[in-house]
C-alpha cells in the first residue's frame, strides 16, 4: 500500500524511457505515417521544460491564492473574499487559449503567455482551500491563542496555517495536476513542453505524435497526483 503512490510516477518514468524505442511499433499501428515516432526534441527534454513550466506557474498561483485567502478570512475582510472570488474565478473562466491569444501581442511567442494562462488556472483552487481551511479552524483554538497571548500575526503562522494546512496542500494538489494538464496548450505560443508533438501532430496530421504527447502529459499529471496525495497524507497524519 505504502508504494501505491509510486506507481504512477513509475508508469511515467517507464514512458519515457521507452517511447523512444518505440518507433517500430507507432510504425505499425500507423502505416500511412511517414515519420511514425516524434524526434525533433528528446522526450526528456520536453518533460524538463514542461515541469519548469509547471513549477513557474504554481509558485506566484500559490502565492497569489494562499495570500488572497489569508486576506480574505481576516475580521471584517468579508468583501475581499467576495472580490477575491469574483476575480480569480473570472481568470480561470477564460479558455487557456484564449489568455495565451490576448497575451501573445503584449508579451510575445513562447513561456510568458503559457505561464500566465497557467497562473490563472492554478490560482483559484489554492483560493478557496485556503478560505475553507482557516475559516474551519475551531473557534476555541483561536480564543486559546488568543487567550495566551499571542498578537494576530503569531496566531496565524503557528496556528491556523498548520491546522490548515492539509486542506491547503489538497488544493495545491488540484492546482499541480490542473497545471500539469494546461501546461500542454502552452505550445500553441511555442512554448517548449509535452504538447509540442500534440500541437505538431494536429498541424502536420500525424495521429502518432498525438498520441505520445498526450500519453506522456497523462501521466505526469497522474505523478504529481499521486506524489502530492501522498505528502498530504502524510502530512494530515503528523498534524495536531
Amino acid at each position: 500500500m505504502r508504494l501505491a503512490p509510486l506507481l504512477p510516477g513509475a508508469l511515467f518514468l517507464a514512458a519515457l524511457l521507452a517511447l523512444p524505442l518505440a518507433g517500430p511499433a507507432f510504425g505499425a499501428l500507423f502505416p500511412d505515417v511517414a515519420e511514425p515516432l516524434y524526434r525533433r526534441e528528446s522526450f526528456l527534454a520536453l518533460t524538463v521544460s514542461h515541469a519548469w513550466l509547471v513549477l513557474a506557474s504554481l509558485v506566484p498561483a500559490a502565492a497569489i491564492g494562499i495570500g488572497l485567502g489569508v486576506a480574505a478570512t481576516r475580521p471584517g475582510a468579508r468583501e475581499v473574499r467576495v472580490i477575491a472570488d469574483a476575480l480569480v474565478g473570472f481568470a480561470q473562466a477564460v479558455p487557456p487559449v484564449a489568455v495565451i491569444a490576448i497575451a501573445v501581442p503584449v508579451v510575445g511567442f513562447g513561456v510568458a503567455p503559457s505561464l500566465l494562462a497557467l497562473v490563472c488556472y492554478a490560482t483559484l483552487p489554492v483560493l478557496r482551500a485556503t478560505t475553507g481551511a482557516l475559516a474551519t479552524v475551531p473557534a476555541d483554538v483561536l480564543d486559546a491563542a488568543r487567550g495566551a497571548g499571542m498578537t494576530p500575526r503569531q496566531m496565524l503562522i503557528q496556528v491556523e496555517l498548520p491546522l490548515a494546512a492539509p486542506p491547503i496542500l489538497a488544493g495545491l494538489r488540484v492546482a499541480a495536476v490542473l497545471a500539469v494538464a494546461t501546461a500542454a496548450v502552452g505550445a500553441v505560443a511555442g512554448a517548449s513542453c509535452l504538447g509540442t508533438p500534440i500541437i505538431a501532430g494536429l498541424v502536420n496530421g500525424n495521429p502518432a505524435w498525438v498520441i505520445q504527447g498526450a500519453v506522456l502529459t497523462g501521466l505526469m499529471a497522474f505523478a504529481v497526483d499521486g506524489l502530492l496525495g501522498a505528502l498530504g497524507r502524510r502530512i494530515t497524519a503528523s498534524s495536531p
